[in-house]
């Protein structure tokens, strides 16, 4: 694949790259129901989070910086991507720490969660990443009406995964005796969604904002940095789901 692509190859390479991920999901949910085996359910996240970070966040763009001076657009765009990288990289370092904490704190155990929500919130966040990486492309080819149509339909998706754990999931934990001092497996479940449904919120609100330039044609095909960079962010909170979801839902035996 390609990095210099016309509109349709990229889309096309959008909706291959979705299908891979629909398909990791399947198995990992398959491997996790049938052979509890962990180490393969962590190659699965770490090639599903590969897909992600090579083809939808774009990670070879860090090489792109042609040597042009300062002041010109591809060096300042090239600066901007260091610039959100760093910080990725550092926000990284949090969601890393939760997961570590769940692994020293829990072990080969996990809470006693509902499966088939946990898997419906986490199709409907990699279904909300396919749109984003449509709606980036779209923009990135003058495409307009289209970066608004895929954008607005990740905006709705993400507010039903933030709705499907505040609203749905952690009411349904409290239901079942799961709460944030009920002992250590409810202070880590928690703490881990928490984090991530307060990045998911950042990332709401940074999709609002890019909507509303949208509308105002503030983006152009040669100009729309912060479309990429709403797109690069909401496919890291993909990312951290990727090996949040297998480490609260799929990893150990129920508590």
């Amino acid at each position: 694949m390609t990095h210099t692509q016309d509109k349709s190859t990229a889309m096309r390479q959008g909706v291959l790259i979705f299908i891979y991920l629909g398909v990791l999901t399947a198995l990992e949910y398959f491997i996790a129901v049938a052979f509890e085996n962990v180490p393969l359910l962590v190659v699965v996240a770490l090639v599903k989070a590969g897909l992600v970070l090579y083809y939808y966040m774009h990670i070879y763009r860090l090489n792109e910086n042609d040597g042009s001076d300062e002041h010109s657009l591809a060096y300042k765009t090239g600066t901007n991507r260091l610039g959100l990288w760093l910080f990725l990289l550092s926000d990284a370092f949090v969601f890393g720490g939760l997961m570590v904490a769940r692994v020293n704190l829990l072990g080969m155990t996990r809470p006693h969660l509902n499966q088939v929500l946990g898997l419906a919130v986490t199709a409907v966040l990699l279904i909300s990443s396919f749109f984003m990486n449509r709606g980036e492309t779209a923009m990135s080819r003058g495409d307009r009406k289209g970066f608004l149509l895929n954008t607005s339909i990740t905006l709705v998706l993400a507010l039903a995964f933030l709705l499907g754990v505040v609203a749905v999931e952690w009411p349904t934990a409290a239901h079942e005796g799961l709460t944030p001092s009920s002992g250590v497996a409810g202070a880590v479940f928690y703490m881990m969604t928490g984090m991530h449904a307060f990045h998911v919120l950042t990332g709401v609100l940074f999709l609002i904002i890019i909507l509303r330039n949208g509308v105002r044609g503030v983006y152009t095909a040669e100009k729309h940095w912060a479309v990429e960079a709403a797109a690069v962010y909401w496919h890291f909170v993909d990312v951290v789901w990727i090996f949040f979801y297998p480490a609260l839902y799929l990893i150990g035996k129920v508590l």
